[in-house]
């Protein structure tokens, strides 16, 4: 169960494990009615927790906000406090184990990253989130997987074309699944998909730095209805 009920009560989780669970959980469900992670990079404190309300509204729910922003954890604080009961709340570009320790501090529940580290992976499953590194190769792919990550990010994904995924998807474990991230949109999803894909990254395409919610809003309306598209086709 995601929560335990007593007496009346939500009592969430104490353990990272159970932490880990629920946090899976959630991610499937939004992966089931929207596979696309919003990505805010640039974003600054003060507008986050406005445009993430503008992308959960339109229907997205998994956010992510890049670690080379300003004040990065204060953003990811700020969104988890608001929106982490209804979203999934994370950071990108987690390349250390301490950056993954802050994110955790900071209430984050995924840890994206562009490329593959053992380490990282691992004391991210430690701290209760769910790691999502980056890959090029099957090799690449196969460590994460075996470090214990499930959530496999093409990055950059437009360099190696949805046929790279096509080929590696026959080797890759049944239980993974695989985002494509970096120069994919919506207008292209219906050919990742195709090819196996389970789930996009999306960043100038929702947010732009200085963006208004407002934009953000209407933006993320014609990406839903895109991939929605996508996926019926």
């Amino acid at each position: 169960p995601v929560m335990r009920l007593f007496t009346g009560l939500f009592i969430l989780p104490q353990t990272s494990l159970e932490r880990h669970t629920v946090m899976n959980e959630k991610l499937e469900s939004w992966f089931a009615q929207m596979p696309v992670v919003a990505i805010l990079r640039g974003v600054r404190p003060e507008q986050v927790v406005a445009i993430g309300e503008a992308l959960y509204k339109a229907g997205i729910g998994i956010i992510e906000v890049p670690l080379n922003s300003p004040e990065p954890m204060e953003s990811i604080k700020s969104l988890a406090d608001a929106l982490g009961d209804r979203c999934v709340i994370g950071a990108g570009t987690v390349l250390t184990e301490a950056d993954a320790e802050g994110v955790a501090a900071a209430g984050g529940q995924i840890a994206v990253s562009p490329n593959t580290d053992p380490a990282v992976i691992t004391r991210s499953l430690a701290l209760g989130m769910v790691p999502m590194p980056g890959w090029a190769t099957v090799t690449e792919a196969l460590i994460a997987y075996q470090a214990g990550a499930r959530y496999l990010k093409l990055f950059p994904a437009a360099t190696y074309g949805p046929e790279h995924v096509k080929g590696a998807s026959a080797v890759l474990p049944t239980d993974c699944k695989v985002l494509a991230v970096g120069g994919v949109g919506a207008n292209s999803a219906a050919a990742w998909l195709s090819a196996g894909v389970d789930g996009f990254g999306i960043g100038s395409e929702l947010y732009k730095p200085g963006d208004s919610a407002e934009q953000v809003h209407q933006r993320a309306v014609a990406v839903v209805a895109a991939f929605k598209t996508a996926r019926e086709g």
